[in-house]
């Protein structure tokens, strides 16, 4: 189940917003259809991104995949735990395997993410 208090982008991501910061990470969804994760290219400190594209990078067993950045600013915190132990995301992708935290250039771009109910609309089609 995906947590309500989250917004989601439709590459998988979710951001949680407390002010001006967003915490990311990626889905439980996501995690498990990269399987056991083996390695995470974490996102240097005061880089700048954009909504829409590569936050990060993670290797798992199956495959390399890019985390795609639900919105756009600074990179103000990294989890450097995940360094170590990429295999947290497996294991608890909405708490401990949060992979960044954004001081975001523009607040207006949570309300184009959705939220849990559209995200799991998403990926019932997705399913099909």
């Amino acid at each position: 189940m995906n947590p309500d208090n989250l917004k989601y982008h439709k590459e998988h991501t979710w951001a949680r917003v407390k002010g001006n910061r967003a915490t990311i990470g990626i889905t439980d969804y996501a995690q498990e259809a990269l399987g056991d994760i083996v390695y995470i290219d974490l996102p240097e400190m005061d880089s700048t991104v954009e909504a829409n594209n590569e936050l990060s990078e993670i290797e798992s067993t199956k495959a390399t995949s890019p985390v795609i950045s639900p919105i756009s600013g600074t990179v103000v915190e990294v989890n450097e735990e995940l360094g170590d132990n990429p295999e947290i995301i497996n294991e608890d992708p909405y708490e401990k395997g949060w992979i960044a935290v954004i001081e975001m250039s523009d607040p207006k771009e949570i309300d184009e993410l959705m939220d849990s109910g559209e995200y799991e609309k998403l990926l019932e089609e997705e399913a099909k």
